[in-house]
């Protein structure tokens, strides 16, 4: 009885599946983490330059 279990145990490899979706979400959250990152500069200089166009749309006429 012990001996089929056993045998039982290291033949199922339903973990596996489960290991391997884990890896594949692991590298698809760094390959966003690295692209996000390396879009953060050119993000930040669009928002700056559209907040600055805006203020000055709104600033009074003198």
């Amino acid at each position: 009885m012990n001996t089929n279990f056993i045998s039982k145990f290291l033949k199922d490899d339903s973990g596996a599946t489960a290991i391997e979706y884990g890896l594949i979400a692991a590298l698809v959250s760094v390959a966003a983490i690295g692209a996000l990152t390396a879009m953060g500069g050119s993000l930040n200089e669009m928002f700056t330059a559209v907040s600055a166009a805006l203020d000055g749309a709104i600033a009074p006429a003198p």
